[in-house]
């Protein structure tokens, strides 16, 4: 870890791409977090599961956390260092989760301040709206669906629906939909996560 004095803070924005209205996070993240951190700091406030492959590509080279069958990254995710790269204010690096799906985050610097020692990092200052659920297809598919939840809610529904040949398939995706709300964000539920992420408290933070 790096000395208290020299370290500051990054003010983050995430986003997925592809997906309107944008699914968005504002995130405070010490200089001192490594990648591994980071990683786990989007997967927490996004509500992912880190169920898939993950990397980050910055300054033209892939960091990641390895999981069974995946990617092996040149560096150990836990002893590289966000201060290592200098990010400068408005610059931007890319964070992809799920391979398949490619759910693609775009990470933007806007500000690097003061560490507050009386503050507990990460936080998550901002937000709006839900991530896509695990294994969902990817922002095509996801974007079918917000079309079709909003189509629903405007029109109602007669109990059918033709893209389905069995009642049982239709009334199995529409629980599905309605499990989902996709405006749903509790920035208060992501940050007790959080802090129990930065206690070490980690185990539990993707058990099913």
């Amino acid at each position: 870890m790096a000395e208290f004095d020299s370290v500051h803070v990054y003010q983050l924005k995430v986003w997925i791409q592809d997906i309107s209205p944008m699914v968005w996070r504002r995130l405070l993240v010490r200089s001192d977090s490594t990648i591994a951190d980071l990683h786990y700091i989007i997967q927490i406030s996004m509500g992912w599961n880190d169920d898939h492959l993950n990397r980050f590509h910055i300054h033209g080279k892939d960091f990641g956390v390895y999981h069974d069958g995946g990617t092996n990254f040149d560096d150990n995710p836990e002893q590289v260092l966000l201060s290592v790269f200098c990010f400068r204010t408005r610059e931007r690096f890319l964070y992809e989760y799920d391979f398949g799906d490619a759910w693609l985050h775009e990470v933007r610097v806007e500000k690097c301040l003061p560490l507050d020692p009386k503050q507990t990092y990460p936080l998550c200052i901002d937000g709006k709206h839900a991530a896509p659920p695990e294994d969902f297809g990817g922002a095509l598919v996801y974007m079918q669906m917000r079309h079709e939840l909003k189509y629903r809610a405007v029109f109602g529904d007669d109990g059918r629906h033709d893209d389905f040949d069995d009642q049982d398939d239709w009334e199995s995706e529409n629980l599905a939909y309605q499990a989902f709300d996709p405006d749903q964000f509790s920035r208060r539920n992501v940050n007790i996560r959080l802090r129990h992420y930065a206690k070490g408290d980690r185990d539990w933070l993707f058990s099913s």
